[in-house]
């Protein structure tokens, strides 16, 4: 209980000092928490949504692996509900079309309502299986071919009105449709565009085929159970089709958005567990500077009687009692988050009503067990090093040097791990696959990593009397004190270094992989590419039918090339069967893509019944030129394709793609399995570019979907995909630095703490409250621009690595982005301004007589 007392008491004594590693373990908690109550609303918000539209039993096309892409849903026959009424224990059956392979435009301004999330565009027949989850707000229900219902959140979105017209783009052809009426979700829309059209249109227009549905929604007599009436509308209908009872559905649904969104909570967790890490330097620091300076007052402790073991629970004691004011802290910041990310996500488009917001139970605990868990580790060391302190050292001075014996094996253990790491990083860079380089490059991250922190005592006095000579030099005996107070305790300058190392390390790496990924694409459209234009759609969809026709009427044009993806089961020479895509293209895509041969010519592909091979695979599965390979056609016939060509690796461009030509394919498909093209390249005219690009545009202008872009465009598109990844990257990465960035103002204000007498006489002799001031910035410039140069040059090294991995796969260009780290380098300086005026202002305003009888 004495224990239990003293603790608290120096917890509430020192509880200003606790205050930033309290904060800490507030933003990585919150974090953790923020993250876990944000996907299990999305999660619980899709649950709710899917449940509230489940029939009974439904009934739908069984699902075939790797179908073709033909820009129709897959279909069970009309006929079929002349049988399933008359199952017993069906009240109703109800026919449905719904298909998501649309485009939906604003007849008055030709843009699309697509969705900018990445959700869906779904249009479907008005049937009560359908509309469970919506109810009519205003106008009224499809009543004809040319009448449409849209939800309330897209309407809105768009200003549509009652009245206003939608074009539909789909495979089988595009149409016109009014809006009739308005539906409002009786559930969260989590950002679906929905449009509701009567069942005939539904059918003629989305499904090309009146004599079919994309499936069936029964509703179960009372007293019947699901299960038994699957049973029952199996035994009628055969085996031929998927039925599914109501909790089949929803888990089939649940899980199409599962892996989504487990990969959006595991990538984000991540981040969390970067934030937590940087966090434990904190919080060591803290810890190690309260137990340096309560040395006297352990000394007094241990000579009245005190053990070890108190003095180390005592310590320990404070650190729950931190953990747990942090953490309470966290699960309400973590609360505050989900709700942010929440309302960011309804700006960006997808709705998530708070009124839904999903809090499980293991969420706090999760939340404080991370911060007591996390806080008790950080303090273990420092506790230990108190508990060691003996009787006698409340006759000397606080802050007692650390042995150095001890810093000498700490120093020799990170210098071999650091060893370790760069054989790993090395073995990485030079290996010849992917997989083996990719497990010896996490390797090398990890101990590198590692290496680094345990040896930045070590590099402190190196790196710190490095940058101090450039750039103290000019600030005088300031200049030079600063640098000996950096030096002071290494240990405790490189640990708050090691915490802004960390985010930059990553920062690093990641814009050399981002940069060089760019870099390579670039240079592979120079060499590779022979087109002048590129014509892909926006938002994944194939090309249909119409929009070939209308580019093909382009002027200027010396040819198009086709290109679609088409799967088949290819048996190999070893016996082994895979599953692989194609890239079926048109002849011409040779003189398109100036790709590099091992074996062959690129137009030997393209011969009739011929293919290509990749070398990795050629070389891996034995595949040589002249092979006659077993292939089916998923949907089609079997057939045999021959070997021609072996493709070279070298390439970022369709890297890896297997060759074979379009009318091949499509010979051995039948009709409702032909593949839609999924890009299209045009070659202009000689000396007709700029008037070929005009034509092309003014072609598909109608087909909001696509956009004419040149080489030039298609590279700044890249370049906007990777930047997107890359900011979202350096955000998520900005709650470490900012941890980091606490520690170092936290490691000032405790050093400025610990000074105190110092600072007293320092300001007697004479100097001035702008020249401490000073001082204390500089130190703590000194300290950021230590963890910026470590940090990134080790990520200058990952990045590197990462790069050499990576070229097997098309990556073969290294680039350095200097802005970037220039622009990190020097940002650092400013964080270390920025970290040093709360401290460098106490400092200055310490009265002196006071600061020189501190004890």
């Amino acid at each position: 209980m004495t224990v239990m007392k003293t603790s608290v008491r120096n917890f509430l004594a020192h509880k200003g000092r606790m205050a930033l590693s309290a904060i800490a373990v507030l933003l990585s908690v919150a974090f953790v928490c923020g993250t876990l109550v944000f996907t299990d609303t999305m999660t619980a918000t899709f649950d709710k949504l899917f449940g509230s539209t489940a029939s009974d039993v439904t009934i739908s096309a069984k699902k075939v692996d790797d179908a073709q892409e033909t820009g129709r849903p897959d279909t069970v026959p009309a006929s079929l509900q002349q049988t399933l009424v008359k199952v017993p224990g069906v009240v109703s059956s109800y026919p449905d079309v719904t298909s998501d392979k649309v485009t939906v435009a604003d007849a008055r301004t030709n843009k699309s309502i697509s969705p900018s999330t990445g959700a869906p565009t779904i249009v479907s027949n008005w049937d009560p299986t359908e509309t469970k989850a919506v109810e009519l707000s205003t106008g009224h229900t499809p009543r004809g071919p040319t009448d449409a219902v849209i939800d309330a959140d897209t309407a809105k979105k768009h200003h549509l009105k009652i009245g206003d017209s939608l074009r539909v783009i789909a495979a089988p052809g595009d149409f016109h449709v009014t809006i009739s009426g308005i539906v409002t979700f009786k559930t969260t829309n989590p950002g679906a565009a929905v449009i509701y059209v009567e069942t005939s249109t539904a059918q003629a227009k989305l499904l090309g085929d009146t004599k079919a549905y994309t499936g069936y929604g029964l509703t179960a007599a009372k007293g019947v159970s699901d299960d038994r009436l699957k049973a029952d509308v199996t035994a009628a209908i055969g085996s031929k089709y998927t039925v599914d009872t109501a909790a089949e559905t929803k888990k089939k649904d649940k899980d199409d958005v599962g892996s989504f969104l487990n990969f959006m909570k595991y990538a984000m967790l991540g981040f969390a567990g970067i934030s937590v890490l940087v966090g434990i330097f904190l919080i060591v620091n803290t810890f190690s500077m309260l137990v340096a300076q309560r040395t006297r007052e352990i000394g007094l402790m241990r000579a009245l009687g005190s053990s070890r073991r108190q003095i180390n629970r005592s310590v320990l004691v404070e650190a729950v009692l931190l953990g747990i004011t942090g953490s309470v802290l966290g699960i309400g910041g973590g609360i505050g988050l989900a709700i942010g990310l929440m309302k960011l996500m309804g700006k960006a488009g997808m709705k998530l009503d708070t009124s839904e917001l999903t809090i499980k139970a293991t969420t706090p605990v999760v939340g404080l067990a991370i911060g007591v868990v996390v806080t008790v580790i950080s303090a273990y060391i420092p506790a230990r090093r108190a508990g060691k302190i003996s009787p006698m050292a409340a006759l000397r001075d606080a802050g007692t040097p650390a042995d150095g014996r001890a810093g000498k094996i700490r120093a020799t253990i990170g210098v071999l791990i650091c060893a370790v790491g760069a054989v790993a990083l090395i073995g990485a860079g030079k290996s010849d696959k992917a997989s083996s380089g990719g497990g010896l490059l996490g390797l090398g991250v990890l101990f590198s990593l590692v290496g680094f922190v345990i040896v930045g005592p070590l590099l402190a006095g190196v790196i710190v009397r490095a940058v101090s000579a450039v750039v103290l030099r000019f600030f005088g005996p300031m200049g030079r004190l600063a640098e000996r107070n950096a030096l002071r305790n290494p240990r405790r300058t490189g640990a708050t270094a090691s915490a802004l190392m960390i985010g930059l390390a990553l920062v690093a790496g990641m814009s050399v992989v981002g940069s060089s990924m760019v870099a390579s694409a670039d240079d592979q459209l120079d060499k590779s590419v022979g087109a002048d234009f590129i014509l892909q759609p926006d938002g994944g969809q194939p090309l249909t039918p119409a929009l070939v026709s209308a580019i093909k009427s382009a002027q200027h044009i010396e040819h198009f090339t086709e290109y679609a993806g088409v799967n088949a089961k290819v048996t190999l020479p070893d016996g082994k069967t895979v599953t692989k895509q194609f890239s079926a293209v048109t002849p011409t895509y040779a003189d398109d893509l100036r790709l590099k041969t091992v074996k062959g010519k690129l137009t030997d592909a393209y011969a009739p019944n011929g293919m290509s091979v990749n070398e990795g695979y050629a070389k891996d599965h034995h595949i040589k030129i002249g092979d006659e390979l077993p292939v089916a056609m998923v949907g089609g016939t079997p057939t045999k394709l021959r070997v021609n060509v072996i493709t070279s690796d070298d390439t970022t461009v369709d890297h890896g793609a297997w060759y074979t030509n379009l009318a091949t394919a499509k010979k051995y498909l039948p009709a409702d399995k032909q593949p839609l093209d999924q890009i299209m390249f045009a070659k202009a005219e000689s000396g007709k570019a700029k008037e070929a690009g005009a034509s092309l545009t003014a072609a598909v202008k109608d087909y909001p979907q696509l956009k004419v872009r040149d080489q030039s465009d298609f590279k700044d598109l890249i370049h906007k995909q990777v930047n997107q990844l890359l900011y979202m990257i350096y955000g998520l990465l900005g709650l470490a630095i900012i941890v980091a960035i606490l520690g170092v103002v936290n490691t000032l204000a405790l050093s400025v703490v610990e000074r105190t007498r110092e600072i007293g006489l320092m300001r007697a002799i004479g100097t001035s409250r702008r020249q401490l001031r000073r001082m204390i910035r500089l130190e703590s410039v000194v300290i950021a621009l230590f963890g910026a140069l470590v940090g990134l040059g080790l990520g200058l090294g990952w990045g590197t690595t990462g790069q050499r991995v990576l070229a097997s796969q098309g990556l073969g260009v290294l680039e350095i982005p200097w802005p970037t780290i220039i622009a990190v380098f020097i940002g650092s300086a400013v964080v270390g301004l920025l970290a040093a005026l709360l401290p460098a202002f106490r400092a200055g305003r310490m009265n002196v007589l006071n600061a020189i009888a501190t004890d």
